[in-house]
């Protein structure tokens, strides 16, 4: 969550299992890197997760094999697999814009979500501060998981699970934020550890 950010380009330590979650912002791909032997559809409005080890280092092609518009052709990139050692060292290299979480806390102030999910639970929204990964009670609905497909949802069609005790009044945000700035709430969501002792 706090490592470097890429474009076309994933960059792996050697016999260590890595997960994706992947999403797309507006149609169906197909992430697929042939030499791993791996492949899974990236579909608009959920998430998806694939898993992989790399077994020996080098440089893998990644494709789109799911044919998603004109330029489809240039959907391509790079796994690149390195020793742990050559991978902390890459690693060490950092980014210097901040994590996705920073990115996520100063996207939250911005969009005013601050107003109603507040640390005191005094708030009109739920307290999200040591939520993910717990079960929430939900009007009308059986309980379901603070995970990540239950934020990106809240985010985007928020009435559709509505945390008891609490009215429909959160506005969608669809088409306000993109997919980048989702994963960037999500990661700050996933930051705000442990709620206080009441």
């Amino acid at each position: 969550m706090d490592g470097a950010r890429e474009i076309n380009e994933v960059h792996v330590p050697v016999g260590r299992p890595v997960k994706l979650i992947m999403g797309s912002e507006d149609v169906i791909h197909s992430f697929f890197i042939p030499s791993f032997r791996v492949k899974a559809d990236v579909v608009p409005g959920r998430y998806n997760s694939l898993w992989f080890t790399a077994t020996q280092p080098g440089r893998y092609h990644i494709f789109c094999t799911q044919y998603c518009g004109t330029k489809h052709s240039g959907m391509i990139g790079w796994v690149t697999a390195m020793t742990p050692a050559d991978y902390q060292t890459w690693l060490s290299g950092g980014s210097s814009g901040g994590t996705m979480a920073e990115a996520g806390a100063k996207l939250f102030t911005d969009l005013a979500c601050i107003t109603c999910h507040v640390e005191n639970g005094q708030g009109r929204g739920p307290v999200l501060k040591g939520m993910y990964g717990k079960q929430v009670l939900l009007t009308g609905l059986p309980a379901t998981t603070f995970d990540d497909a239950y934020i990106r949802e809240s985010i985007l069609n928020p009435h559709a699970k509505v945390v008891s005790g609490f009215q429909p009044i959160m506005p969608t945000f669809q088409g306000l934020v993109t997919e980048e700035q989702l994963l960037q709430l999500i990661a700050y969501v996933k930051s705000l550890g442990e709620n206080p002792a009441k």
